[in-house]
């Protein structure tokens, strides 16, 4: 594929795309086939002598497309929002066409110092401690999500509590990861990556009203700990919890994590985004204790997967924890020590231009677009809000600071399992489910920016339709 006919096959795929965004709402949210039918409908290899995109794009048409599960359709109001936009679709069409590694500065400095001054953006468009800015002691950088980004903070956490031993054969401690029972999945991964075992983690009580994190207990389970010997590592609060967006309260956590001398993460993946509105930056008090940081504009900021911002107070800590130097890699920026060179800040060596698509998002929308999004989500999220509570039938089962709301029937699971199961075979929406409390309880996220007041009133108007049909009430 040369140059201009990377240009021809380039504008049918960007129509091709348009085309799709267009005719979302058009579309079930969930293809009903079931499993195998992509597999089933392939050919059993290549052709021979290739084909041309038309012939590609119209597979994509008959075959991908209506077995998609559509993220970025008005009606997907599951899990949290994944959404992309055009800005970043193009900026990630830039980052693989230029195709480069910016694993070092010296392997690509712009891909390195874009990515700096990206961070630096965001933390001013958050108003995140100044501790985090690249001109002090901390800095930021992407990962590819909040679990790599939680696995990254905790070696750095263990790398502190063991005094950079804590992997030395024959030394014989047990270190701990404490997070509440509403922590994301990833914080165990992390800790069984690290090889911390399977009771590594420490799982704190929340408080039944808010589902936010007691304070007393997670003092109770440091203290416990340190009793029996073990080594308390790092704290995970969370702000805006998967289950009900419940918000840890940081600046108490922080508190004992200093006393104690714990490393405090926070991890922010979807509520993050809300703080580039003043009006919600109350969810981010006591960051000022907080060792990292991190969330994700790929959910709620319309940069599109993967890209996490991730944040240290103290970079070298991380650095020191993750660095290793073979000699095909060493070169004279390196050695200088007057560049980044963001390997030694995460897992992987390699790494992509991403700060591109945050870059061209930053750029189209600006500050005050940014904010015009969030707002439209939390708007939308509390209009529905408003009439699951007018409903005697329904309750809203947690507080709903964000765009996510948790409701469910007032009725016993199988009811509000059967409700969630009509609703979504209609096809034109998509929630989901979790538990609070123990019972089954629905959950509608608000994110896409094609999602407008009507598709959140037709959500509403299937919920109670089906209800009327389980004879719920």
């Amino acid at each position: 594929m040369d140059p201009e006919e990377f240009r021809r096959a380039g504008y049918a795929v960007v129509d091709w795309i348009a085309d799709y965004w267009s005719t979302l709402g058009k579309r079930p949210v969930v293809s009903s086939d079931p499993p195998g039918a992509v597999a089933a409908a392939l050919p059993d290899g290549p052709t021979a002598q290739g084909e041309p995109v038309e012939a590609v794009l119209a597979d994509l048409d008959a075959l991908v497309a209506p077995r998609l599960t559509h993220w970025q359709h008005p009606g997907f109001f599951g899990y949290f929002p994944a959404n992309t936009s055009g800005p970043s679709v193009l900026g990630d069409l830039v980052s693989a066409g230029l195709g480069v590694q910016g694993m070092l500065w010296a392997t690509s400095p712009a891909c390195t110092e874009l990515e700096t001054a990206m961070m630096d953006w965001l933390a001013g468009l958050l108003d995140l401690p100044e501790k985090f800015r690249s001109h002090t002691r901390g800095g930021g950088v992407i990962q590819d999500s909040a679990s790599s980004a939680t696995l990254v903070a905790t070696l750095a956490a263990l790398h502190r509590a063991g005094g950079g031993r804590w992997r030395d054969a024959g030394v014989d401690r047990r270190y701990r990861v404490y997070t509440s029972t509403h922590g994301h999945s990833s914080i165990e991964k992390a800790a069984r990556i690290a090889g911390l075992g399977a009771d590594g983690v420490r799982v704190v009580a929340v408080d039944p009203r808010t589902q936010a994190m007691r304070p007393d207990a997670l003092r109770a389970a440091i203290e416990a700990d340190r009793a029996a010997g073990d080594v308390p590592a790092i704290v995970v609060a969370t702000i805006g919890t998967t289950s009900t967006t419940a918000v840890d309260p940081v600046p108490e956590i922080g508190a004992i994590c200093a006393e104690f001398g714990v490393w405090l993460h926070v991890d922010a993946a979807y509520a993050g985004s809300a703080a580039v509105c003043p009006e919600l930056r109350w969810s981010h008090a006591g960051l000022e204790y907080a060792d990292s940081y991190c969330f994700d504009p790929h959910k709620w900021l319309l940069t599109g997967f993967d890209c996490d911002a991730f944040w240290v107070a103290d970079r070298g800590e991380l650095v020191e924890a993750l660095t290793v130097m073979p000699e095909y890699l060493r070169n004279a920026a390196t050695e200088s020590d007057a560049v980044i060179d963001y390997r030694d800040w995460q897992v992987p060596l390699g790494r992509r231009f991403r700060a591109l698509k945050l870059w061209f998002v930053l750029r189209w929308y600006g500050v005050e677009g940014l904010r015009a999004h969030i707002r439209r989500g939390v708007a939308l999220a509390a209009r529905f809000a408003d009439r699951v509570a007018a409903d005697e039938r329904f309750e809203v089962t947690a507080p709903h600071p964000f765009s996510l709301v948790c409701f469910r029937l007032r009725a016993d699971d199988e009811a509000n399992s059967a409700l969630l199961a009509r609703v979504n075979a209609t096809g034109r929406v998509h929630l989901t489910h979790t538990r609070v409390d123990g019972r089954y309880t629905l959950r509608l996220a608000v994110g896409s920016p094609y999602t407008t007041e009507a598709h959140v009133d037709e959500a509403w108007d299937l919920l109670r339709a089906a209800a009327d049909e389980l004879g719920a009430g």
